[in-house]
């Protein structure tokens, strides 16, 4: 089994089209104002310093996609 796969944002649509909200988790990895500035809706904010302190927030059982 893959651990990740690099997709396309057409790739991620698709995704998107095909799977329920409850399916996935949605990161965003850019910084705090870059988040504020804009987001895909649903998206959560894990800024990518954070990321491997904060890993016990991802789910285990559910999709993560990180953009």
């Amino acid at each position: 089994m893959q651990d990740y796969v690099n997709i396309s944002a057409d790739e991620l649509r698709e995704y998107f089209a095909g799977h329920h909200e409850q399916d996935y988790v949605l990161i965003d990895v850019r910084q705090v104002k870059e988040y504020a500035g804009g987001h895909i809706p649903g998206a959560n904010l894990i800024p990518l310093a954070e990321l491997s302190a904060r890993m016990a927030e991802l789910p285990c059982d559910r999709d993560v996609i990180f953009y």
